[in-house]
């Protein structure tokens, strides 16, 4: 089974989450990808870095995810989500890289 890095769950849970928010219209079906991709990125921090560079990141998750809605009214929706889930994949490679 091939693995997949954390950080692009993370991303991916962040962009996921609020592509199907939109397209479904149903906004808690985007909360339901958002936390499924949070919770496997958050075992693998775990896994990786240790519970407390998990609990960072997972902070740090939901901050992003809390920050994407007054950036979007700066940045537009889709640029919003792309920048935070920029910066949330770069952190969380940078943190798990250096506890590699």
């Amino acid at each position: 089974m091939a693995k997949v890095p954390a950080a692009a769950v993370a991303a991916s849970g962040l962009v996921g989450g609020y592509a199907v928010a939109r397209w479904t219209r149903k906004r808690p079906l985007g909360g339901v990808a958002l936390a499924a991709a949070g919770s496997v990125a958050a075992y693998e921090w775990n896994r990786q870095a240790g519970p407390r560079a998990a609990a960072g990141l997972t902070a740090a998750y939901v901050a992003a995810f809390a920050g994407s809605h007054p950036l979007a009214k700066k940045l537009g929706a889709w640029p919003a989500v792309f920048t935070v889930a920029g910066t949330m994949a770069a952190t969380s490679w940078a943190v798990t890289r250096r506890a590699a």
